[in-house]
């Protein structure tokens, strides 16, 4: 595959799967001939700098975590919303950095995450069926015919709402809010009285004394960048080729191409076909990749999505991303870890415990068991380390905002308090105390590899 001619547009000439019925064509043209003309969102240099931390993650010396929405919302996009979402990853990876000593890479399912698949074209709303909804970039949520009707403008709006994330998330990141020195202050209010809270409490604490040490050995801490700023890398699935199309840009210091949409794109599990449009459309943009591989998977398939996406074996360039079903990794995941490797591909390993553990609670709503997330992750865990291979993260849908969306957890949510705060406008999501918990699991396997069986 890797030595046919590619461009931007050769995905055209390949089946593209899970693209919506656009009503116009002419009118998405015309979309994307002014997308096309905007600024990009992310900058080559920064997704080569991200390839260069998931290539430590790749040599098994440092830790990838990935989280944030199922589904952006343009119906939510304020700052305070963007600021508790980046706290709960800050606070993740200082509990994963403070635990095992580990750096964590930190990649953000933000700024784009928008579309999403779907299993079927429409969808039963009481006694309607309507076009399904695929996310807020393409349609509306509310059950109608109108709200539900594809509409090309949306991509427009989602290119705008990206921007002005990016813009808030490199404020908080660049501008002294995620400094180490204020980790007490990433602890959410409705956490901080949790059992989680007190124990993230006794972490910033540990680390308060940590920076005191230092500066008592005569360190100079105002001088080192890394403790005041961090690198946050954006990131979402590449479903509507169209758009990544039309943000597709060539660099001018190397020639090659990038997808500036995000710093990093992954292939779903209903996207990966070697043949088919997505994995034609990532195989030219130099962006790190991902994708996920089910419980179907084979271990050609594994070997042939590395040679199709990472021919040429860039440590980094590419991470596979499991999302078994707790009942099901630690059966199916073994053999692509072998395959993949005795075949030397520098790949990254890390485990998607939310998408295979999802089903539909008597109450209606579609739920999560925090306690199968939690097993999906020993079994990665395990498997990884019965096999010789670094696991090598976490790829997870949290929020910031006090919901009630996943079972389970320190405060055991159930079926009757779902509908509580059930406010995800897709996919149920980890709220910020329950992916704390989360968090100070995977420190215990990453210290301890017998924790993991």
């Amino acid at each position: 595959m890797s030595s046919r001619s590619w461009s931007p547009s050769s995905w055209r000439d390949r089946t593209a799967l899970q693209q919506p019925n656009w009503p116009d064509l002419g009118h998405l043209d015309a979309v994307v001939k002014r997308l096309n003309g905007l600024p990009p969102l992310v900058f080559a240099g920064e997704a080569r700098s991200l390839t260069s931390a998931l290539g430590e993650v790749a040599g098994g010396r440092a830790f990838l975590l990935q989280a944030g929405d199922c589904a952006e919302s343009f119906h939510d996009q304020s700052a305070d919303a963007i600021r508790d979402k980046l706290k709960v990853i800050l606070q993740m990876a200082a509990v994963l950095t403070y635990s095992s000593g580990m750096p964590v890479v930190k990649v953000g399912r933000i700024a784009g995450q928008f579309a999403k698949p779907r299993s079927a074209d429409t969808e039963q709303v009481g006694d309607l069926v309507l076009p399904s909804f695929r996310g807020h970039i393409v349609n509306d949520d509310a059950p109608d015919e109108t709200s539900r009707r594809p509409d090309p403008d949306r991509l427009i709006a989602a290119y705008h709402q990206s921007s002005q994330t990016l813009n808030l998330l490199r404020a908080f990141t660049k501008g002294g809010f995620a400094d180490i020195g204020r980790v007490h202050q990433w602890n959410l209010e409705f956490v901080a009285s949790s059992a989680e809270g007190r124990r993230y409490h006794e972490i910033a604490e540990g680390i308060g004394r940590a920076l005191q040490f230092m500066q008592a050995c005569g360190i100079d801490l105002e001088r080192s960048t890394e403790l005041h700023t961090v690198d946050l890398w954006t990131s979402h699935e590449a479903l509507l080729l169209s758009y990544e199309e039309a943000l597709t840009r060539r660099d001018s210091l190397t020639g090659d191409w990038y997808d500036c949409s995000a710093h990093m794109l992954w292939l779903g599990e209903r996207t990966r076909q070697l043949d088919n449009a997505h994995v034609e459309f990532l195989r030219g943009v130099q962006n790190p990749l991902g994708c996920k591989l089910g419980p179907t998977a084979t271990p050609q398939e594994a070997l042939d999505i590395c040679e199709a996406l990472n021919p040429q074996r860039i440590a980094g360039r590419l991470t596979l991303i499991a999302r078994m079903g707790a009942g099901k990794v630690r059966a199916h995941l073994p053999p692509l870890l072998a395959a993949v490797r005795d075949s030397g591909h520098p790949v990254v390993w890390i485990s998607d415990p939310c998408h295979g553990n999802t089903f539909t609670a008597p109450s209606g709503h579609k739920t999560r068991r925090f306690d199968d997330v939690l097993a999906e992750v020993q079994g990665f865990f395990a498997a990884c380390r019965a096999e010789g291979v670094h696991p090598g993260g976490l790829h997870v849908e949290l929020t910031g905002d006090d919901v009630t969306e996943c079972l389970g957890g320190s405060d055991d949510v159930t079926d009757n308090h779902l509908a509580n705060r059930y406010e995800t406008v897709c996919d149920p999501r980890l709220n910020a105390r329950q992916s704390l918990d989360l968090a100070f699991r995977a420190s215990e396997l990453l210290r301890s590899p017998s924790a993991s069986h």
